[in-house]
């Protein structure tokens, strides 16, 4: 995927407009990946604000609409405290800019305050919190009456390492040689077969936040935001504790971590011992598509940092993975 950051600061510039932002307003790119997210500011009234602009063609207009209602809802019903999404003057919570012949979308969130854990002290409590919070997303999901018109995708196996795998082929990450390849399609027909036996039941399968870690979450003050739903679609439940552990899952630490995230997670809702059985193949299934992901992500940080040594990495983890018929990693 190329990243054109300059088109991004055009978008944003004429996105605010449609806000009554006024043309001395400042933005700072803060995050750049699926999405470029700003950081607003203008002087000339005091109103900030975090305005995301959407990669072009990853979701319509009608997916964007749905995530905002989900965040709306587990506000309402859950207390989960999410991003409240400002609507432009002409009261559309989705505004689409049109660039030449192609399209953009963008919303506009309320700043919110806090910082995320920091990595370098994250700890068995940081995962016991997480655990906690993901079960009461699941919980949420499972019995919210979602509106006729809501539509997100699905990280189903087609979807992940099938067919038209959304991130694309894992196949074709960095350092893929032909050892790695043999080795990890191994790896990937072993994940396939436990998750078939494992089945997508609506107990088992329905709506997940999909990038559910400690980075998505704000603190501030004994207050936590979870942030980042763009990812949010429809897999198995526990995709999200794959998706906690996303970069390190060959930490020493990721038992400790794993125990505390289980123990959170069992203290808001049920996580039969079957479960817990399935979720290092969670995990296997998510570091497979970030090495997809990866591959078509040369711009992202995590590419900067890690490279082709992830993918050597996710060769170890699925010789441990193989050796014990997919119970651990």
């Amino acid at each position: 995927m190329t990243v054109d950051s300059t088109e991004d600061d055009l978008v944003a510039r004429e996105a605010l407009i449609r806000y009554d932002f006024s043309a001395r307003t400042d933005i700072r790119m803060i995050n750049l990946s699926e999405n470029a997210t700003y950081l607003v500011h203008d002087p000339t009234t005091g109103r900030d604000g975090i305005l995301r602009v959407h990669r072009e063609g990853y979701h319509p207009v009608r997916s964007i609409e749905s995530e905002l209602m989900w965040l709306d809802a587990l506000r309402r019903d859950a207390g989960v405290e999410t991003p409240i999404s400002v609507r432009a003057r002409d009261g559309a919570r989705v505004i689409t800019v049109h660039r030449e012949s192609r399209q953009r979308h963008a919303v506009l969130f309320e700043k919110i305050g806090g910082i995320e854990p920091d990595e370098d002290a994250v700890c068995a409590t940081d995962f016991k919190t997480l655990g906690a919070l993901t079960a009461r997303l699941h919980r949420h999901a499972r019995t919210w009456r979602r509106p006729r018109q809501f539509h997100r995708f699905s990280w189903d196996w087609d979807h992940t390492l099938g067919k038209q795998p959304r991130w694309g082929r894992w196949q074709d990450g960095i350092g893929i040689g032909i050892g790695e390849l043999s080795h990890l399609s191994e790896v990937a027909t072993l994940i396939g077969q436990r998750l078939r036996a494992y089945g997508a039941s609506a107990d088992r399968f329905g709506l997940v936040h999909a990038d559910l870690r400690l980075a998505n979450l704000l603190v501030d003050d004994g207050h936590i935001n979870v942030i980042d739903f763009d990812d949010s679609g429809f897999s198995w439940y526990l995709y999200d504790f794959g998706s906690a552990v996303s970069f390190i899952e060959d930490d020493p630490r990721l038992p400790e971590w794993r125990s505390a995230w289980i123990a959170g997670y069992r203290d808001v809702a049920t996580l039969t011992s079957e479960e817990e059985q399935m979720l290092d193949t969670f995990v296997m299934l998510r570091r497979f598509m970030l090495v997809a992901w990866m591959g078509s992500h040369s711009h992202a940080r995590e590419v900067q940092e890690k490279g082709s040594d992830y993918t050597a990495g996710t060769c170890e983890l699925g010789e441990r993975y193989l050796s014990s018929s997919g119970a651990s990693i």
